[in-house]
């Protein structure tokens, strides 16, 4: 694969509005307290291989016997949109290709100044594969979110086809919240959701019509915020587990190459659109979330892990971010974490 400059990685990824303050580095390497009390499980980053740069934003699903991972448009990649990874064992990445040859028509016409799809989060539903992805521009909140939908990712398939929806949700200057980020998720009670959320007033959630993948009529539900100073929240990402909702989201910024600050919490409900709380009781509305990835874990060279989504394969849980590489130019790079879980059912990172 061709190596990109450090600005080639760091310009495109550049769709948060990056305020001043940060977190040090050194103070984010601690785990949770309850590591000791989650079943010890073998870290994969050390065996990863193949080709697993640039990768930004990771959307990580197994379809048959095989792993694929979809993930932010690198400007240097245009005009074909969205790049997706294949594996047949977690450990060996290859390229595949890409989703879109170009930009949506709708969605240029929306925001005229976009130059890449962010974000994109894959599902799969009524017999389908869903694959939410957003729009936008630097430090704004004019911003879309699109759906294409194929029945197959395998492109040898004669039915492989990527059949681009359109418009899902938008969000105008004039909104307190900021469309893009999305993460679909199923209910215990298979009610279908889409989260979504970056600055502003933090993370949504609103109903989806499960026939077509788009929004039900009513509000967004607030489900996360940080109402204090640094207020940079955004990546969520939502599953199900022992009953319990589990919220992760990514901390402080991304996109400063290995001065990133990104880090990842997570929080926990029993009801979908919450309160979540993290493992102290804080509400994540307040702010709150508990530890699961930080630069400074694992190896030092590791800065800004975020943009996490998680499959589940064979009864293990594995999250897939990224993490800038800070012996390389600060290059965004795959990483995947088995997770374990404590006996009180709150996640570990084994990196």
């Amino acid at each position: 694969m061709t190596l990109l400059a450090l600005e080639d990685y760091r310009l495109p990824f550049s769709r948060r509005r990056l305020l001043h303050a940060s977190l040090s580095l050194g103070a984010l390497a601690a785990f949770p307290t309850s590591v000791g009390r989650a079943q010890t499980l073998e870290p994969l980053n050390p065996r990863l291989t193949g080709d697993l740069y640039p990768i930004h934003d990771p959307s990580i699903i197994k379809a048959g016997d095989t792993f694929y991972v979809f993930c932010t448009t690198p400007r240097a990649d245009s005009p074909s949109q969205i790049p997706w990874y294949r594996s047949k064992d977690l450990l060996q990445w290859d390229r595949g290709g890409h989703v879109f040859d170009a930009l949506p028509a709708w969605a240029t016409q929306a925001i005229p100044e976009t130059h890449a799809i962010w974000a994109p989060d894959i599902s799969y539903f009524n017999g389908q594969y869903y694959l939410y992805y957003a729009c936008s521009t630097f430090g704004s909140n004019r911003s879309v979110i699109g759906l294409a939908t194929n029945a197959t990712l395998d492109p040898s398939a004669a039915n492989y086809h990527w059949l681009d929806q359109g418009l899902v949700l938008e969000s105008q200057k004039t909104d307190d919240f900021n469309a893009i980020d999305p993460c679909h998720v199923i209910d215990l009670k298979e009610k279908h959701w889409l989260e979504f959320g970056s600055f502003w007033t933090g993370l949504k959630i609103v109903g989806l019509d499960p026939r077509s993948g788009k929004p039900l009529a009513g509000e967004p539900t607030a489900i996360a915020q940080r109402p204090r100073a640094p207020d940079a929240i955004e990546g969520g990402c939502l599953i199900q587990r022992a009953g319990n909702y589990y919220l992760f989201a990514s901390f402080d910024f991304c996109c400063r190459g290995a001065d990133s600050s990104y880090y990842t919490v997570v929080g926990r409900a029993k009801d979908i659109a919450g309160p979540y709380v993290d493992q102290s009781g804080v509400p994540m509305l307040n702010g709150g979330g508990t530890l699961v990835l930080a630069a400074g874990a694992g190896e030092p060279r590791w800065r800004g892990p975020g943009g996490v989504s998680i499959v589940r394969d064979a009864g293990k849980d594995y999250v897939a971010y990224h993490a800038y590489d800070a012996r390389h130019d600060g290059r965004p790079t795959l990483r995947i974490a088995p997770l374990g879980w404590t006996q009180d059912d709150w996640p570990v990172a084994f990196v």
